[in-house]
């Protein structure tokens, strides 16, 4: 059995503050979210918080005072580390974390879905580490593409996602398929 982490990226004020924020996912997600953490604290899997910080000014910088979970986020984690990448693994301290913690696998969630998550998990299979993506415990929103102008609904882009990790970077899974997987 391979000793798993759950990350929980990015779920911080600061994407309230963006002119993209729309709360219309935000339920199943938030839904999604706390049962994952629920269902690995449960099982002693530490829940790793990560949270991003850029910029010397904006909704992510550190001065802006929204660097922090979202509210309704109420576990205690058994660790946090700020990223200023990203990924969670490069400029965090989380892979030493890892490394100290005998942690081979990564349970994958968070905001947003093809940005931090996405990217965290393609550097973690780079590094060796068995990866869970746990779609429905991501949250992502719509995008326009600058050249087409074509609008990419969050499904759409959830569905691009795990298109091109599974197989490759990561296993796809449910909740109930990741806490499953988390006591293998």
């Amino acid at each position: 059995m391979k000793k798993t982490a759950l990350l929980v990226i990015d779920v911080q004020e600061s994407f309230r503050h963006r002119p993209f924020w729309t709360e219309q996912d935000l339920p199943a997600y938030r839904e999604a979210q706390q049962a994952l953490i629920a269902g690995a604290q449960a099982r002693g899997v530490p829940v790793i918080n990560i949270l991003h910080e850029a910029g010397a000014d904006g909704p992510f910088s550190a001065a802006s005072g929204l660097v922090r979970p979202l509210d309704w986020m109420a576990h205690q984690p058994a660790a946090t580390f700020v990223k200023h990448v990203h990924n969670a693994l490069t400029d965090s301290g989380l892979q030493s974390w890892l490394i100290k913690h005998g942690i081979q696998k990564l349970a994958i969630s968070g905001i947003r879905t093809e940005q931090c998550c996405e990217t965290t998990t393609r550097v973690a299979s780079d590094l060796g580490y068995e990866v869970d993506f746990v779609t429905e415990a991501t949250l992502t929103f719509p995008m326009t593409h600058a050249g087409s102008g074509v609008v990419y609904s969050a499904a759409d882009i959830r569905a691009r996602t795990e298109l091109v990790l599974a197989g490759r970077f990561a296993t796809i899974v449910t909740v109930e398929e990741a806490l499953r997987r988390m006591a293998d």
